[in-house]
């Protein structure tokens, strides 16, 4: 059963749903998503065993937009004093496509409180995109995603549902602005992520195991053992594809998630 609240955080009124019980796992949704589109299908299944606590980001979903610009950093810090309103201390975090950003945002700068990542659809820098996807995405207009179900969602549950093209013109702008890690940052990581890509993604599959690699990943160990991160590249899935694999998904996610951390 869908439990849902709002927070005052950082002049928000934001939106999570809390959902089963057990180690806390936070999902974090994607660009025009919400937690309906982005975890809808998995969420009855994760919180069979865990807690989830799934989030509307800043004018997304059911949290209405605000008059500052979105940014993954920005996201990262609401998304982090929701946890502490919330009493969290630590957390598995679930992020897909700009959810995995922020979700990695979150794990750099605050390693304590993140234990493990699964991070769908990840890029640290803007060379894992496919070449011309950002020159595309200057051009995308509202009525490009008219009927989508993105759009769907967000003029079902929106609190202001006028607002879908101001929604799209700030995701362009803050496309146009997204993080550039460095290969040292990513090796630095103390969270092991499970980096899930698909074989027809945005991302380039290079990309997604060039991360794997950074994080200790396709390496032949003499004594057998293996890196705390994992790889998973889903076949015949595209980058909107990827949410609709929940079978998969939450098979793999909960394999990784209860492997216990090595010190």
């Amino acid at each position: 059963m869908t439990s849902g609240h709002y927070a005052p955080i950082n002049g928000l009124n934001m939106y999570y749903e809390i959902h089963g019980e057990g180690q806390p796992l936070v999902l974090l949704h994607g660009n025009f998503s919400a937690i309906g589109t982005s975890f809808g299908q998995m969420i009855p299944e994760l919180a069979k065993t865990r807690q989830i606590v799934a989030i509307d980001q800043q004018g997304h979903g059911r949290t209405a937009d605000i008059d500052r610009p979105l940014s993954p950093a920005q996201m990262a810090k609401d998304t982090i004093a929701l946890l502490d309103y919330l009493g969290l201390k630590q957390v598995d975090i679930f992020g897909y496509s700009n959810g995995s950003v922020v979700a990695l945002q979150i794990a750099i700068e605050h390693p304590v409180l993140v234990r493990k990542l699964v991070l769908m659809a990840i890029t640290y820098n803007t060379t894992g995109l496919h070449e011309g996807l950002l020159e595309g995405i200057k051009q995308l207009q509202p009525e490009h995603l008219a009927g989508s179900k993105w759009q769907e969602e967000y003029a079902r549950v929106a609190p202001q549902p006028e607002n879908w093209p101001l929604l799209v013109e700030k995701t362009k702008t803050m496309d146009e602005n997204l993080p550039d890690w460095s290969a040292e940052t990513i090796q630095a990581l103390k969270s092991p992520a499970l980096i899930i890509g698909g074989d027809n993604d945005i991302i380039r599959p290079e990309h997604t195991i060039e991360m794997f690699k950074l994080l200790g990943g396709a390496v032949m160990r003499m004594d057998g053992s293996l890196s705390q991160s994992q790889l998973a590249i889903l076949p015949g899935t595209s980058h909107e594809m990827l949410v609709d694999r929940p079978e998969w998904l939450v098979s793999m996610a909960t394999y990784f998630l209860n492997v216990p951390v090595k010190a």
